[in-house]
């Protein structure tokens, strides 16, 4: 379960990094609002993986709907393209 506390709870922020592990984010309030998130580096890595493995699935899905409105090309014509062959 996360941890809830005030930012002010940082002056003594040994205490708080104690609270963070894989499993377990701090949230510190601002004014009684959430502001900021402490988690570990390896949680931060898996989130930026995350991210980076949606946007390669839109990328994906959007390149298949293009293909499917305006033609897919073979292999011949793919290495045409790339210039692998003339």
């Amino acid at each position: 379960m996360p941890s809830i506390m005030p930012i002010s709870d940082l002056r003594n922020y040994t205490d708080v990094l104690k609270e963070v592990d894989k499993k377990n984010r701090v949230y510190l309030t601002r004014n009684g609002h959430g502001a900021y998130a402490i988690m570990t580096v390896a949680e931060a890595d898996e989130l930026d993986r995350i991210r980076a493995a949606s946007a390669l699935a839109g990328d994906l899905k959007r390149a298949e709907d293009c293909a499917n409105r305006e033609g897919w090309i073979d292999a011949d014509e793919l290495d045409r393209e790339m210039g692998i062959i003339d």
